[in-house]
């Protein structure tokens, strides 16, 4: 019998734990490495206070009206994607538009003026110059988890778990058979991501200590859906995604522990699955009013309650902020 992808939600959700705040606050980095802003407004540069948490969604008028676009992070897409539909039922006048593209995509074009939100997995320091990240404000909007994942005849062949210098071994090529970790005699296909994935970062980071991933030109993709489906229909395949793409248990992959732990918000929130960060909105400057309000639907307790639903980690119950 297949083994669950993911168990994404916690056992023991309660409904008061399902209604606490929203995943993140909106602030102006100190020493300006990161955040970003409207494109089609024209805004100003945030000054230095920072900004104060969204405990609840400000109450926009009734006749809200205008456009968003966002693009970025595709590993975010899917809230993004939930939170923009929920928010044109409750403004009808409002258009929201959200594509992926990659993180340094988002940031840049965030940077350039084209979208008013840029999607990010990573601060802005680390994809944009110092002058650019500078100009940008962060909408810290929740956590994100990210999880190696396997073709299913990898998992039922028995690898259902890898040591973090197993995990860097095969991700820098150096293990090419699945063998040589317990599992088939069958080579190991790497399904990469291109340099400018925020989930690629993100996992290089936590996932393998820094060492660069070996690049698999074949199979390269920053579109979280595409890299699933190639994971899915290939064997020996074996990538890495959001748990945003794992809610619904897909058939054909499994997800593989590291180190004993398993890639769950639980062992997010608890501190013992390390491969995990905050997911940042930025806008050029201060947003504007129609962005705002979007902005702070999302980190509201009206909307708080269904991140977890959508895979996605509330900040508040982080028990800690280092890795």
């Amino acid at each position: 019998m297949k083994k669950k992808v993911v168990a994404i939600m916690l056992t023991a959700v309660t409904a008061a734990s399902m209604a606490m705040a929203g995943c993140g606050s909106s602030s102006k980095d100190a020493d300006s490495t990161s955040n970003t802003g409207s494109a089609e407004a024209t805004s100003t540069p945030a000054g230095e206070k920072d900004a104060e948490p969204t405990e609840d969604a400000e109450a926009p008028a009734e006749d809200l009206s205008g456009s968003i676009t966002a693009a970025g992070s595709s590993a975010l897409k899917p809230l993004a994607d939930d939170a923009a539909n929920m928010f044109m039922d409750k403004y009808p006048d409002v258009a929201i538009t959200v594509d992926a593209g990659g993180s340094g995509e988002g940031l840049k074009q965030v940077s350039d003026g084209t979208v008013n939100i840029g999607n990010s997995d990573v601060e802005a320091s680390e994809k944009l110059d110092e002058t650019a990240a500078a100009e940008l404000v962060d909408h810290q909007v929740c956590v994100i988890t990210m999880a190696p994942i396997v073709n299913q005849d990898v998992y039922e062949a028995g690898v259902t778990d890898l040591s973090k210098e197993e995990l860097i071994s095969i991700f820098t090529g150096e293990t090419t058979n699945w063998s040589e970790v317990g599992g088939p005699d069958e080579d190991i296909i790497l399904v990469t991501r291109p340099s400018s994935s925020g989930t690629r970062a993100t996992f290089q980071k936590y996932a393998l200590d820094g060492n660069e991933e070996a690049s698999n030109a074949s199979m390269e993709t920053d579109d979280s859906g595409v890299l699933l489906q190639n994971v899915q229909s290939t064997k020996g395949a074996i990538g890495y995604l959001a748990l945003s793409y794992l809610v619904d248990d897909p058939e054909g992959v499994a997800t593989v522990s590291i180190d004993g732990v398993e890639p769950t918000l639980e062992n997010t929130y608890n501190g013992t699955y390390p491969v995990w960060t905050f997911e940042h909105m930025y806008t050029k400057g201060e947003p504007d009013e129609v962005t705002k309000a979007f902005l702070d639907y999302i980190m509201s307790d009206e909307y708080g309650a269904q991140m977890e639903t959508l895979g996605y980690g509330v900040s508040s119950k982080m028990t800690t902020t280092e890795h």
